[in-house]
């Protein structure tokens, strides 16, 4: 009765087909039905009846489940595919080809003429490529840093980004620009077809502007200033706003080595109100995290536009900034999984 009502259920609710019919085969046979008259009303052969009852018999429903043979063996074996991913890695002028990049086509190509395969489809290539880990990715710029105190400002601003001091706050500060107005190529969903247009020639005669802005890591939050110029009194003004901000606190200031940052009138100022200056090493800007939010700020409040006016775009900005800090949460955890936390790391050429 048991086994019944599990067979019953499996003919309810069962989603593939073969498990399905097992189960109705088994079902009928225990009411009593002949194997011909199962084969007849299942559309099946006697025979096929009498296996699937045999294998119940001695398997129980674990026999009710397919089988799967797992389609035919491959026609391009293990070695040939590794092969073929190694050939994707190499530089096509390496093997004598008189072009710098492989597409699917130009590789199976060179695989056919050089007879390491008789035959390949170019969807067959691209799995093999997907299944051996190799994807196509854009070619990514890298400068070395000359700095000889490189790995002591490192590990001097990974130490302020993960154990900020208790007697202040860590706050990054760089310069975004220059913002100037023109069309911005950007992303945006748009029905198949219906491209959204950007004008192509323009005339703006408006000059550009410059955003100074800090990064509080202890409260994630951005300030920022929208200048004509950035001189060493633009940014010194920066800083003062930022010292009435958090009175009685000492700044961490992380900053890149532009030269407004290390003007003398900067230095004095910094030096008689608490502030510290942390630069970063040179060529290595990256390590500023608020190099991160500009990205963002460039992504998500300008690519895309085409503002008429600074004093559309400046809106823009803000917009954005005021929505962002509603949401900010401190920032930690920089770069946890990155080759600069290994001891002695240097940039080198991947």
């Amino acid at each position: 009765m048991t086994e019944g009502q599990r067979l019953q259920r499996i003919g309810r609710t069962a989603k593939d087909p073969v498990k399905l019919r097992r189960s109705i085969v088994v079902l009928m046979s225990a009411q009593g039905q002949p194997a011909a008259d199962i084969a007849h009303l299942m559309r099946v052969t006697p025979d096929y009846v009498r296996g699937v009852i045999h294998a119940f018999n001695e398997r129980g429903f674990d026999a009710l489940d397919p089988k799967w043979a797992g389609g035919p063996p491959k026609k391009i074996s293990d070695v040939i595919r590794a092969k073929i991913v190694t050939i994707a890695w190499c530089d096509p002028r390496f093997l004598k080809l008189p072009f710098s990049t492989w597409s699917l086509s130009k590789l199976r190509r060179h695989l056919i003429d050089s007879r390491l395969v008789a035959a390949v489809s170019r969807e067959t290539l691209r799995r093999i490529l997907h299944e051996g880990g190799v994807s196509w990715q854009a070619t990514k710029t890298w400068k070395s840093s000359n700095d000889p105190d490189f790995q002591a400002k490192l590990r001097r601003i990974l130490d302020l980004y993960d154990h900020p001091p208790a007697d202040g706050r860590v706050v990054c500060v760089d310069e975004f620009g220059p913002l100037n107005l023109l069309p911005r190529a950007g992303r945006v969903w748009r029905p198949v077809g219906r491209t959204r247009r950007l004008p192509a020639t323009y005339t703006r005669t408006e000059g550009v502007r410059h955003m100074l802005a800090a990064l509080d890591l202890a409260s994630g939050k951005v300030f920022y200033r929208i200048k004509d110029r950035k001189r060493a009194r633009e940014f010194l003004g920066l800083l003062k706003a930022l010292r009435a901000r958090w009175p009685g606190q000492k700044l961490y200031l992380i900053a890149d080595n532009f030269s407004t940052h290390k003007h003398a009138s900067v230095k004095a100022w910094c030096a008689a109100n608490q502030v510290e200056l942390v630069f970063l090493p040179t060529y290595a800007s990256w390590l500023n995290w608020i190099e991160c939010e500009f990205a963002a700020l460039r992504y998500f409040a300008l690519n895309g536009t085409d503002h008429q006016s600074h004093a559309e775009q400046n809106a823009a900005i803000g917009a954005y900034v005021r929505w962002r800090n509603h949401r900010a949460q401190p920032k930690t955890n920089f770069a946890p999984n990155s080759r600069i936390r290994e001891p002695g790391y240097t940039i080198k050429a991947a």
